[in-house]
């Protein structure tokens, strides 16, 4: 890891969140760009993803514990979780966000937690670590995300060739194949390839 997009603020927000979610019960990963920075490629951000297994049984009990500190709104919490989409928390001292995906029923979203590791995001604090998603899985969700953003998304496109030159030589190629033509996007996981084999 380099460097530390989870220092202070938003280290500050996540932690009462994760800490909720581990009390229910609830499976979470973090993804997005501060995963990205826990294999080797950081770029700075005000928000962070969280994709969490949570049911309508959660929705009272995580709105009671964080609306004291976050701005939350049940009934935005409760039609995304009823949608398997993405809500958002505004931690009150900081404004960081955190933005909440109801995990899909899909093959591949179980999959993914099945990939999942511990790992420390915070370099003063290597003693706390979170859920991560694995390598893979970043680059996956970042290359499904840039597809249903019309492939436009200059930043998204970044962060997959980032990530994918540093963990070229490490991540499960057959892995990656398998789920990107599940996920329709294995021509773009092709065209991300051959722009990182270019790279002299």
């Amino acid at each position: 890891m380099q460097s530390d997009p989870l220092s202070g603020e938003g280290f500050s927000a996540l932690r009462p969140v994760v800490a909720e979610l581990e009390r229910l019960g609830v499976r979470y990963y973090i993804g997005g760009s501060v995963a990205g920075s826990a294999y080797g490629y950081s770029r700075m951000t005000q928000d962070v993803d969280v994709v969490a297994d949570l049911r309508m049984e959660h929705v009272k009990p995580l709105v009671e514990a964080l609306q004291q500190d976050y701005y939350v709104n049940a009934g935005t919490v409760a039609d995304a979780v009823a949608r398997r989409s993405c809500f958002n928390l505004i931690h009150n001292n900081t404004f960081y966000k955190i933005d909440i995906f109801a995990s899909q029923y899909r093959d591949y979203n179980r999959a993914a937690f099945q990939r999942i590791r511990k790992k420390p995001l915070v370099n003063e604090d290597p003693t706390t670590e979170f859920f991560v998603a694995s390598a893979e899985d970043v680059i996956l969700s970042k290359l499904e995300w840039y597809r249903l953003g019309d492939e436009a998304s200059d930043r998204q496109w970044t962060d997959i060739l980032k990530i994918l030159e540093v963990q070229k030589h490490l991540v499960d190629c057959n892995y990656m194949q398998k789920w990107a033509a599940e996920l329709g996007v294995a021509d773009i996981l092709a065209k991300a390839w051959n722009e990182i084999n270019n790279i002299q």
